[in-house]
């Protein structure tokens, strides 16, 4: 008999693709949303937001103002999805609470040593770490962002702030006048069919005269105002990678506190970008973090990162370090590579963007997290006058400040990433890696980034895969359970935990376009790419054919999928609130 065409099994329930005023499931549901009123709604509990929080309120108490900032967060937890090195430059910090050391801030491990190394399969080739080169963590600390955001948290309350963990927006609101109104957070009690379940509660309205966003690198929300506002056309396509990242319990003889690695080189091939870091934390006992980061922008589609990262670990400068010792954690979270060429524009009438939402990370450092602050500092300056002045000159009913972006582009934020702008896109040469690191030594370490041009990108990063047919597929070596373990282990020591009942967040534009294209012409790039095993090809109940399943429950929130689609189908939204990874202190 002839199949019809419509077979392709459904995937995706969410309301987002399916609206539910069309579904006779929803007739008779009471939709209505209970709404309040603030002066500043921030989205993102990250250091961006807490750090615009934070500077929010020291201006409001040394002002003797009253001013009412909510902070929504999806993770249950503050700190719970942060996920970083994390090698801290702490100049934002220090500007923001001069007096952290006696406040107790987690800043536990002062960098005592900086190793650098180009690695070939078996060997290393030790590269000297000159004063002025951006690898040069003098005067930086090594931490868990995660306790750091926590403890920005705490700072944050004291003041007065509202935090709302466990709270994802869903939805950003609108004036009629086009201006941002708020966000509204996640409905809950949705069954995974996409019908009400019989405790289904509408989220809430959070109204407010301007609203932050610092949802983090490729937040969906953020996705959605660049489309509103037109925020990119002046800028070039973000482009991205993705970080992975364990902790381990080491033993003692091997433990450095305050040494730093980092290595380019193998596993990778000298045009994938990429490379590694180890960091020995001085935590009170021997734990070290250690992860790879892979450009997005790979050609392969039969790259895995998580594999290369696994591979790594055995070579053997590195794995004598990790023998003996105890795996104890697992993540992974995308992060933006594009510098200062791909900064949308950063304000629009009722919001504005911060943090690694536009993306303020310093490459070569692999730094961002002192800019990310650093901009929430400036927003929160930038708005505290406008909403304290009596007359809210604004001609919108939201609060335009495009004071914000003339501010940032005064600071040394800005300076910090010009400087740096060719160091990313001067990979993409005939020499690849080795034409990259000697652009650096040139142009960045003697001219100090003053050349008088800014090299582009190659586009998006969805844009480079080639067609399977036309790469070879890579030999990965079976994990050993000791240095390198496989990809579901790994998962269950993310916490991970979603609500199974409910749509899969992760939604597809048109089912059938997984198995007829990526699978097709790709080979099924996603099921290398997640790192966290969320989609995964099965065969047909019907035996001929495949069909993609998406385990949405495994999704570490990393946002590798979204960026990385070649057929940018995948559109990543909030799950219920309190649902992802429960990282501790990554």
């Amino acid at each position: 008999s002839m199949l019809p065409l419509m077979s392709t099994p459904r995937i995706t329930t969410h309301y987002t693709i399916h609206p539910r005023d069309k579904d006779p499931r929803w007739e008779g549901v009471e939709m209505e949303r209970f709404a309040d009123e603030a002066d500043v709604v921030i989205v993102g509990g990250g250091p961006a937001g807490l750090a615009a929080a934070i500077r929010l309120k020291q201006l409001a108490n040394k002002h003797e103002k009253e001013l009412r900032v909510c902070l929504v967060e999806k993770a249950p937890q503050i700190g719970a999805h942060t996920l970083s090195g994390a090698c801290l430059e702490p100049s934002a910090l220090t500007e923001l609470i001069p007096d952290w050391k006696e406040r107790g801030a987690p800043l536990n491990t002062p960098v005592t040593e900086d190793v650098f190394s180009i690695l070939t399969e078996k060997y290393r080739i030790p590269v000297p770490i000159l004063p002025g080169l951006p690898m040069q963590n003098h005067g930086n600390y090594i931490v868990r962002m995660g306790n750091l955001v926590r403890w920005l948290g705490e700072q944050a309350e004291e003041l007065g702030v509202e935090l709302y963990p466990g709270y994802a927006a869903a939805e950003v609101l609108f004036h009629e006048d086009g201006s941002v109104k708020g966000i509204a957070t996640n409905d809950v009690g949705i069954a995974k069919d996409g019908s009400p379940k019989d405790i289904f509660e509408r989220g809430m309205e959070l109204h407010a005269k301007v609203t932050l966003f610092g949802e983090g690198c490729h937040g969906h929300l953020a996705k959605q105002l660049y489309n509103k506002f037109n925020l990119r056309e002046n800028c070039e396509p973000q482009t991205y990678a993705i970080g992975l990242k364990e902790l381990w319990m080491i033993d003692e003889k091997k433990w450095r506190p305050g040494r730093v690695e980092h290595s380019v080189g193998w596993p990778l091939d000298r045009n994938t970008y990429g490379g590694s870091f180890l960091y020995h934390l001085n935590e009170g006992e021997p734990l070290v973090a250690l992860g790879f980061v892979v450009g997005l922008d790979y050609t392969n589609p039969y790259l895995s990162p998580f594999r290369e990262f696994q591979r790594w670990k055995h070579h053997p400068f590195v794995a004598p370090t990790l023998e003996g010792g105890q795996r104890i954690a697992y993540g992974a979270r995308a992060l933006n590579e594009g510098g200062c060429q791909s900064i949308p524009k950063l304000t629009f009438p009722g919001g504005l963007l911060i943090g690694c939402s536009p993306g303020f990370m310093n490459v070569p450092k692999i730094k961002g997290t002192h800019t990310a602050m650093k901009s929430g500092m400036l927003a929160a300056e930038a708005i505290f006058p406008k909403l304290t002045a009596e007359t809210l000159d604004s001609e919108t009913a939201g609060l335009h400040v495009p004071e914000y972006a003339e501010n940032l582009k005064n600071s040394w934020v800005w300076k910090e990433l010009y400087a740096v702008r060719n160091i990313r896109p001067s990979f993409h040469n005939y020499f690849g890696l080795y034409g990259g690191m000697i652009y650096t030594g040139i142009f960045y370490w003697i001219f100090r980034g003053k050349e008088p041009w800014t090299l582009k990108h190659c586009g998006t990063d969805a844009n480079q895969l080639k067609p399977a047919k036309e790469c070879t597929p890579i030999e990965y070596p079976k994990p050993d359970g000791k240095i390198s373990f496989d990809l579901l282990s790994s998962v269950a020591l993310s916490g991970t935990n979603h609500e199974g009942d409910q749509p899969p967040h992760l939604t597809l534009k048109d089912d059938s376009i997984p198995v007829a294209r990526n699978l097709g012409i790709y080979d099924g790039p996603e099921q290398r790419f997640c790192p966290a095993g969320v989609y995964e090809y099965v065969p047909l109940d019907t035996g001929n054919g495949m069909r993609l399943q998406i385990n949405a429950q495994n999704c570490v929130h990393c946002k590798t999928c979204d960026i990385k689609d070649p057929s940018q189908n995948i559109n990543w939204v909030v799950p219920e609130g309190g649902g992802g990874p429960a990282y501790n202190g990554m």
